[in-house]
């Protein structure tokens, strides 16, 4: 995400959770960098696709444009592995409701931090003040990274109506599997770019600029890896985010999804200071092959 870092004294956490988000957000880094594929021309001599047919392709890939439209909200239950080796495992859960609703949850040391959007607002919520629960609404910047996202779809599918330019710029090797990458340019005026698989169709990274807490600006890769398909929709339930070389990637482990499942009224409502709990909201990181209920 664009927005600055912020930092709770939470293991480090906090500074990252902006970041985190937009990883979860433009899925719906990497150590080796993409490497420029002198043979632009698929095998075979088979004609090199447009951008409107790598992303029907990659729509394709995903389940499908009418089985995305059934889904009118989704919730995500899992951990982050962070730090040497993913020594730190930290449960977190995200919500999404159409249009471009969010909220997203980390739970560290008994401690949580909240990041909440509405559609128009966004909200973060950590430990502190007075009530020992902090808000701040979000900056501008933030607000505007939230728009970019694309909502529960992501930024390619039916780009067009959201007023997102995509431009195809060849095709690269992306940890030795060949890609097209996509330029993508937002309504913000932001760039990320994005790799999709040449021959699945998935996407395997996307690149995106992001601030430190000093303000400097910089590349994040974010690398979507173990695609399986859940009730028809292929999702990444590995994803991976590397924000500065020689520093340990943060792994998003997603273990359990729910399609449509039941959200309070207050879900993607302003935090209460006072410390009250959002109710709705459970941080489930059993195995997923386990009984119970959704998130499945």
């Amino acid at each position: 995400m664009r927005a600055p870092m912020e930092h709770t004294g939470t293991h480090g956490i906090g500074k990252r959770l902006p970041s985190l988000l937009a990883a979860l957000l433009l899925c719906i880094g990497a150590s080796t960098a993409a490497q420029a594929d002198p043979a632009a021309a698929p095998a075979g001599g088979a004609p090199v696709p447009t951008a409107d047919q790598v992303v029907e392709r990659y729509v394709e890939a995903r389940g499908g444009a009418e089985a995305w439209a059934r889904i009118l909200a989704m919730g995500w239950t899992g951990h982050i592995e962070s730090g040497a080796n993913g020594s730190q495992k930290i449960p977190f859960l995200m919500l999404l409701r159409r249009p471009n609703a969010t909220r997203f949850e980390v739970l560290a040391q008994n401690q949580r931090l909240v990041r909440i959007f509405d559609g128009r607002r966004g909200w973060a919520q950590r430990p502190g003040g007075e009530t020992g629960v902090d808000v701040r609404d979000y900056t501008p910047e933030e607000v505007r990274a939230a728009l970019d996202s694309g909502g529960l779809d992501g930024p390619l599918s039916g780009y067009r109506a959201k007023n997102i330019q995509v431009e195809l710029q060849g095709a690269e090797l992306i940890e030795q599997r060949r890609a097209w990458k996509l330029r993508v340019t937002f309504p913000s005026g932001d760039v990320q770019w994005h790799w999709i698989d040449a021959e699945n169709y998935r996407e395997l990274r996307y690149d995106r600029t992001a601030r430190n807490p000093m303000g400097m600006s910089g590349v994040v890769s974010v690398y979507l890896r173990n695609y399986q398909t859940v009730e028809g929709i292929s999702l990444p339930l590995v994803i991976e985010t590397h924000a500065a070389a020689g520093q340990a990637p943060d792994r998003m482990v997603i273990e359990k999804v729910a399609f449509n499942p039941t959200l309070m009224a207050d879900t993607f409502q302003r935090p209460m200071e006072g410390g009250a709990r959002h109710k709705g909201v459970v941080i489930n990181t059993a195995d997923p092959r386990s009984p119970g209920g959704p998130p499945r």
